[in-house]
């Protein structure tokens, strides 16, 4: 029946887009795909001495490694794969750039080494259908950390790979995510954090002999990281006896906070190459604050002004004057930037391509907050067309993780429903992070019944506000926002005339049975243990209420999904075909947990705005 619906179900597509594009005119349909092709350029390191740069770009269709002279200039493609290219670092005190690669978008990444000048790629994981994720480079770059679940399905263990011998020396095992999140100074101490459940963690210290020293002792929920100053103290992000994550160090074997906000919690901190300064990075209800906070009298120094709402990763020059890091925004695709602390400068080093389309010209969002059904404050961020009036014709849309964050991030899917008059709506239900620990763990297990209640808060929230049309609101979400539609249109049947379910869970129970393994020890807590709390799982399984779904759906999955398998969007399609209900199933036979490559983010994304321009505007 699987392969059946494959066949059946793609050449429906063919036809369906081709009927679509019929009645959109050229000139509409263009600018959609344009704004699909927009780039992006991320995930950037500096050479050993400071002179180049290494990213990732997508400028060639598919996301590969490239680098630039740190002056800017014209940018060199160093890989060529069919694959993307997932994250890259250059070594601290070598020629190698290490990079992790995808094979068919999936989760079965591998990661490799390259030399600077593009030769001597060389792979040091074992290939196969092994999960391999890259970790930080030692400071003399003779060591990478990296996690697998080579030899144990169940856990991503961790280990240091030595450069010199082409041999893994240090291997831990780990139930869950375990991954080493720094290297000590003399590679004889490292930090190691293990996810017990989603949501709590805890760190290690660990010495060459595997001996375990725990930091972060605690019941409950928790969420630490860690990293070794120069000088071998360990900081940390914490929010250990407290609801939001802080700054801190630890001291004799305790957490000391040094810097803390009751608006916002932190998401990062990277130190200098000296050890005097680290850089706090603050969430602030999803944009981001960049702070200073100076090592030797422990206090902060100021905040950066900065030229975008979001930034990813961060590196350091060697002499400590520039910061280079991952830029972003609702109207700025990612780029590296580049800060200048002499000259309290910002500078973006690459420049994303946009072919057709004017960034001046998008749209940024308004936060928002309202309340839900129990008086729980709520919020998000609301995107207003350009042209038309409200009341708008209006998707909502719903983040992942379920401890994901909706934030003013580039979305080329967002922009091209603008371009059509259609509004959005990205919110951020019970269960979202950036929020603090209670807020986060809300919707955990049996209370997830009120986070599926916050979808009729949010609904309510934009029609009686005027902002949308009450009879043409869409729902749409990717991973577990995929769920939040699923149970959107399974619980309140009535309300969404649209939907858009990317790669959603619908199903626990399948879930569980064909995830990875290391996923499903980790999701026990979030959703429910499939061995003691199966009839709760069912219950909150939307495909078991499949049977009252009136809205019109379009599935979208990567049939090399390993995280959300592919059985999930078959169960809907094939449920919803045999009550005549539309629908359309597209299956990227090149993709994983997502779209990596722009052919199949076009095609996503013009799929999925003809779809909600037909029954959000035509019908």
């Amino acid at each position: 029946m699987k392969i059946t619906l494959r066949i059946v179900f793609l050449p429906l597509l063919i036809i369906s887009i081709n009927s679509f594009a019929q009645k959109s005119s050229k000139e509409l349909t263009a600018k959609i795909e344009a704004m699909a092709k927009v780039g992006a350029c991320y995930s950037p390191s500096f050479s050993p001495d400071g002179s180049e740069i290494a990213f990732i770009s997508n400028i060639s269709g598919i996301p590969q490694l490239w680098k630039i002279p740190s002056t800017g200039g014209w940018p060199i493609q160093l890989t060529n794969f069919n694959d993307p290219v997932s994250n890259a670092i250059w070594s601290p005190k070598g020629n190698k750039i290490a990079f992790q690669l995808a094979p068919g978008g999936g989760m079965n990444s591998q990661i490799y080494t390259i030399k600077a000048d593009g030769s001597e790629i060389k792979q040091i994981t074992s290939g196969g259908k092994s999960n391999n994720w890259m970790g930080n480079w030692s400071d003399d770059g003779n060591y990478l950390s990296y996690s697998s679940n080579q030899n144990n399905p169940s856990g991503m263990d961790s280990h240091l790979y030595n450069m010199l011998t082409k041999m893994t020396e240090l291997s831990i095992v780990n139930q869950g995510i375990g991954r080493i999140t720094d290297i000590g100074k003399d590679n004889d101490r490292f930090l190691l954090s293990r996810v017990a459940s989603r949501g709590s963690n805890d760190l290690y210290l660990i010495d060459k002999e595997s001996n375990e020293t725990l930091l972060t002792k605690h019941s409950g929920p928790g969420s630490f990281y860690g990293e070794f100053s120069p000088n071998g103290e360990i900081y940390i992000s914490s929010n250990l006896n407290r609801d939001k994550i802080a700054f801190g160090k630890i001291k004799n074997r305790k957490i000391e906070v040094l810097s803390e906000r009751g608006d916002s919690e932190l998401q990062n901190f990277i130190f200098n190459e000296s050890g005097s300064m680290a850089l706090l990075v603050w969430n602030v209800a999803g944009k981001n604050e960049i702070s200073l906070f100076d090592i030797q009298n422990q206090k902060e120094l100021k905040t950066l002004d900065m030229p975008v709402e979001q930034v990813g990763g961060g590196d350091f020059s060697s002499d400590d004057r520039y910061f280079l890091f991952t830029g972003s925004g609702s109207t700025e695709p990612a780029n590296v930037w580049l800060y200048d602390f002499e000259n309290d400068t910002f500078t973006k080093l690459t420049d994303s391509p946009h072919p057709g389309i004017n960034l001046e010209e998008l749209i940024a969002p308004e936060l928002v907050k309202f309340k839900s059904f129990d008086g729980l404050e709520l919020s998000g961020w609301l995107y207003q067309p350009a042209v038309g009036n409200s009341p708008y014709p209006t998707v909502i849309s719903y983040h992942g993780g379920p401890e994901g964050q909706s934030r003013p991030s580039f979305s080329y899917t967002f922009q091209a429903l603008l371009s059509q008059g259609i509004a959005v709506f990205s919110p951020n239900v019970r269960g979202s992070s950036g929020f603090g620990k209670e807020f986060v763990n809300l919707d955990n297990g049996a209370l997830r019944t009120n986070g599926i209640k916050d979808i009729e808060a949010c609904y309510n929230y934009v029609v009686e506000s005027g902002f949308a049309d009450k009879s043409k609101v869409g729902i749409m979400g990717g991973s577990y926002g995929g769920y939040m539609v699923m149970a959107g249109i399974t619980e309140y049947p009535d309300m969404f005339a649209a939907a858009a379910n990317l790669f959603g869970v619908v199903n626990f129970i399948t879930f569980f049975e064909e995830t990875e393994p290391w996923m499903a020890a980790i999701s026990k807590v979030e959703y429910g243990d499939p061995d003691t709390e199966a009839d709760m799982l069912r219950a909150l399984s939307p495909i078991n209420k499949v049977a009252v779904v009136k809205t019109p759906t379009i599935v979208l999955h990567g049939a090399n999904d390993t995280n959300v398998p592919v059985v999930e969007a078959e169960q809907v399609v094939e449920n919803l075909k045999k009550r005549n209900i539309p629908v359309e199933y597209i299956l990227f036979q090149d993709e994983g947990h997502g779209w990596r490559k722009t052919s199949n983010k076009v095609m996503s994304t013009v799929s999925i705005v003809n779809w909600f321009k037909l029954y959000l505007l035509e019908k």
